[in-house]
């Protein structure tokens, strides 16, 4: 693989400079909450542009810490809207990151400082009629999938008591709550290992089977959960266009395929 395509990967599944942080463990396969770091990036360089180191911190203390959060937007306002793509172009705002594990401070505060409402936010904050008024204008818009592919229902249970009433009417309405379709144990056994595309010792990842999910582990990157798309085949939470095919099908695979990124990644263990 060339450098200019190694590079491109390495963007897709999570930058490799910016030292990302390891996030795992949420319903979608996002994960516990996100450690905040200290890193921060020296404004000048990346100027007019705002470091991806902030713009990570941003999002991932959104998780959790406010005082970090009001930290960060305190220096710099403009962070309140702060978007990160946790790999293979699973975008997550701020305020998504509050909505999908129910922290409605921190949900508020970032609304307050210019964050932009949506519809999985108003769901967690229980906002009937922003959610009604949203589907009743665009019918199906319910079964949209958020950060991490995340359902609209399951920001709703996010937000508790408050939300309920959000959560009665979606589950009367249906399609808020599309399954993702788990990869079967049988298969999951037999994909999991280690995998190289390149010659260095970034160019590559694992599959891992642990706790009944199967995961995808880039060197530098966050780990993302697969998710069923038919046999031998899975893509990331978060990303459906992104399509991991293991061959040969039916055996134990000895190469992935993901054809989006023109990438062949050979299997080295077990």
């Amino acid at each position: 693989m060339s450098s200019s395509r190694r590079e491109f990967v390495r963007c897709l599944v999570g930058s490799a400079g910016a030292g990302l942080l390891l996030v795992s463990g949420d319903p979608a396969g996002a994960g516990t909450q996100p450690e905040a770091g200290a890193e921060t990036t020296d404004p000048l360089a990346t100027f007019p542009h705002q470091g991806p180191a902030l713009v990570r911190e941003t999002v991932a203390v959104s998780h959790g810490n406010l005082p970090r959060l009001q930290e960060l937007v305190g220096a710099f306002p403009e962070l309140a809207k702060a978007a990160w793509d946790w790999g293979f172009g699973d975008w997550e705002t701020a305020l998504g990151a509050a909505s999908h594990v129910g922290q409605r401070p921190i949900a508020e505060y970032l609304l307050a400082h210019g964050a932009r409402l949506d519809l999985f936010a108003a769901a967690m904050l229980g906002d009937l009629a922003v959610v009604r008024g949203a589907i009743e204008a665009h019918p199906g818009i319910q079964g949209t999938l958020g950060p991490h592919g995340l359902t609209l229902l399951a920001h709703a249970r996010a937000g508790g008591d408050r939300a309920r009433g959000v959560l009665t009417y979606l589950e009367a309405v249906g399609g808020a709550d599309p399954v993702a379709a788990m990869v079967p144990a049988d298969q999951a056994v037999r994909l999991a290992g280690a995998y190289v595309f390149g010659p260095g010792p970034e160019d590559r990842f694992t599959i891992t089977w642990r706790d009944e999910r199967l995961e995808f582990h880039p060197e530098n990157g966050t780990a993302r959960r697969l998710l069923r798309v038919a046999d031998d085949q899975a893509h990331p939470s978060g990303a459906p266009s992104i399509v991991l095919r293991f061959e040969p099908a039916g055996g134990q695979p000895d190469r992935v395929i993901i054809d989006r990124l023109g990438l062949t990644a050979k299997r080295v263990f077990p």
